[in-house]
C-alpha cells in the first residue's frame, strides 16, 4: 500500500514563481495543482480536495484576502491549511487581516525554500495530529 502525496494547492498570479514552486514541490514528493487565475481558486480546491494550499495576497481582480475568506467560510474548505505568500504588507498588517480570513500563517517573499518546506510540513504535521487526536 502506498501512501497517497500530500496535495498542495498554489494560487499565484505570477506564473514564473508558480512554476518554480510548482517544480519544487513536485520534486518534494508533493502533487501539485498550480492555479494563475483567482477567480478560479474556489471550483479548484472544491474539485481537488488539497491538503494545503499556498495563496499569494496580493492579486486581483480578487485578493488572496478575499481568496482566503472564501475557503474559510466552505463547509469543505475550512479545515485546509492556508499559508499566505507576500512581500507587500507589515507584519502588523498581515496579523490583522490573516486573522480577520482565517489564514494561520505567512511566508514574506522572496524566501528560501527550505523555510517554505518547513512551513508545509509544520502546516500538514499539525494537521494530522487533529486527525489522529480523535482516534480517527
Amino acid at each position: 500500500m502506498t501512501i497517497p502525496k500530500p496535495r498542495i494547492l498554489i494560487v499565484d498570479d505570477n506564473v514564473e514563481l508558480l512554476e518554480e514552486l510548482k517544480h519544487m514541490l513536485e520534486l518534494g514528493g508533493y502533487d501539485v495543482l498550480a492555479i494563475n487565475d483567482g477567480s478560479k481558486a474556489f471550483d479548484a480546491a472544491l474539485k481537488n480536495k488539497p491538503d494545503l494550499i499556498l495563496l499569494d495576497l496580493k492579486m486581483s481582480p480578487k485578493s488572496g484576502f478575499q481568496i482566503a475568506d472564501e475557503f474559510t467560510n466552505s463547509m469543505f474548505l475550512k479545515d485546509v491549511p492556508i499559508i499566505a505568500m507576500t512581500g507587500f504588507f507589515t507584519e502588523k498588517q498581515h496579523l490583522l487581516m490573516m486573522k480577520l480570513c482565517g489564514i494561520k500563517t505567512s511566508i514574506l517573499k522572496p524566501f528560501r525554500p527550505v523555510n517554505l518546506i518547513s512551513k508545509i510540513e509544520f502546516a500538514l504535521g499539525n494537521r494530522v495530529k487533529e486527525y489522529d487526536s480523535d482516534g480517527t
